[in-house]
C-alpha cells in the first residue's frame, strides 16, 4: 500500500509538471507521460483531423486513438479515465452531440485546471472534469455508456480495482475502450524497477495475457484487442537503466513492448 500511495504521488508531481508548461516535460528520458515526452520516444498518435479536436488540450501523453474505435454515439453518456487536460473529452463531445455529456475524472489537480479552462474558452456545458482515482471513481453505478482511456491504467497501481470500478459505473449493455502498453516477455529488472519508466507508462505495463484476464475477471466480456503497435525505447533511455552488454542483450530478446487499445463489455 505504502509503495502504491509513493508511486500515486510521482505521478500527481510529474503530470503536474507536465500541466504547468503546458504539455512540455523534464526533457528526453525524464519518463514523464506516455506520450510525445515519454521516455523520450513518441508513443502517441495524431489527433488533428478528428472531430472536436482541441489542439490547447492535446499534451501528446497517449498512445493511441480509443474515440476511434468506443463507437460512440449521439446522446450517450461517456467517462474519460484519466481525462488529463481534455483531448479526448472534447473529441468524444463531438460524438455525443448537444444531449450527450462527457465526464473527466483525473486525479492530477493542475490537469484539472488545464481541463476547466479548455472547456471554460470552448463555452461546453455538456462537459465537466472530477477529481478522482480510477480505483475510486466518483461516480454513481451504472451511470456510463462508454468508458474510455489513453495510456493511463498503466499509471494505477491496482489494475483489478480499476477495471471493477470501470465496469460498476458502466450501464448493462455498456463498454469501454481504451488504449494502453502491455508487455510480451519479461523487462529486465532495472528497467522494472524504474520509477520514471513507470511515469512513461513502461516499467507499469503488464504482460498482455495478464492485462486481458484481469479484464475478464473484472466480469467484462467479449473481449478483445482491436489494434496494435509495436513500439521501441531508444538506446538513450535504455542506457539511463542499462549498461552495454545489458542493451545488446534486451535488444536481442523477445521482449515486446505495444500499445493494445481493447474494448470489453458489460453484458
Amino acid at each position: 500500500m505504502e509503495k502504491n500511495n509513493e508511486l500515486k504521488q510521482m505521478v500527481k508531481e510529474k503530470y503536474g509538471a507536465v500541466a504547468a508548461g503546458g504539455g512540455s516535460c523534464c526533457g528526453p528520458g525524464s519518463g514523464c507521460g506516455c506520450g510525445t515526452a515519454s521516455a523520450g520516444v513518441n508513443f502517441s498518435e495524431p489527433y488533428a483531423g478528428l472531430d472536436g479536436y482541441v489542439a490547447e488540450a492535446d499534451l501528446g501523453l497517449g498512445c493511441g486513438l480509443p474515440t476511434e474505435f468506443a463507437g460512440i454515439e449521439k446522446g450517450q453518456t461517456v467517462l474519460d479515465l484519466g481525462s488529463g487536460a481534455g483531448n479526448d473529452v472534447f473529441v468524444a463531445r463531438s460524438l455525443v452531440g448537444s444531449n450527450g455529456r462527457v465526464i473527466g475524472v483525473d486525479m492530477v489537480p493542475r490537469m484539472l485546471e488545464l481541463a476547466k479552462a479548455n472547456a471554460a474558452r470552448m463555452g461546453v456545458e455538456n462537459v465537466e472534469f472530477l477529481e478522482g482515482e480510477i480505483e475510486n471513481l466518483p461516480l454513481d453505478d451504472e451511470v456510463v455508456d462508454v468508458a474510455v482511456s489513453n495510456c493511463v491504467l498503466n499509471l494505477v497501481p491496482d489494475k483489478r480495482k480499476a477495471f471493477i470500478e470501470i465496469f460498476r459505473v458502466l450501464k448493462p449493455g455498456g463498454h469501454f475502450c481504451i488504449s494502453d502498453i502491455v508487455l510480451e516477455g519479461e523487462l529486465p529488472a532495472e528497467l522494472e524497477e524504474a520509477a520514471a519508466l513507470y511515469a512513461g507508462c513502461v516499467s507499469g505495463a503488464m504482460q498482455r495475457k495478464d492485462y486481458l484476464d484481469t479484464i475478464a475477471q473484472a466480469g467484462f466480456q467479449d473481449v478483445a484487442v482491436r489494434s496494435q503497435r509495436q513500439l521501441d525505447l531508444p538506446d538513450e533511455t535504455l542506457g539511463e537503466h542499462l549498461g552495454e552488454e545489458a542493451i545488446r542483450t534486451f535488444r536481442s530478446s523477445e521482449v515486446g513492448i505495444f500499445s493494445v487499445t481493447v474494448m470489453g463489455w458489460r453484458r
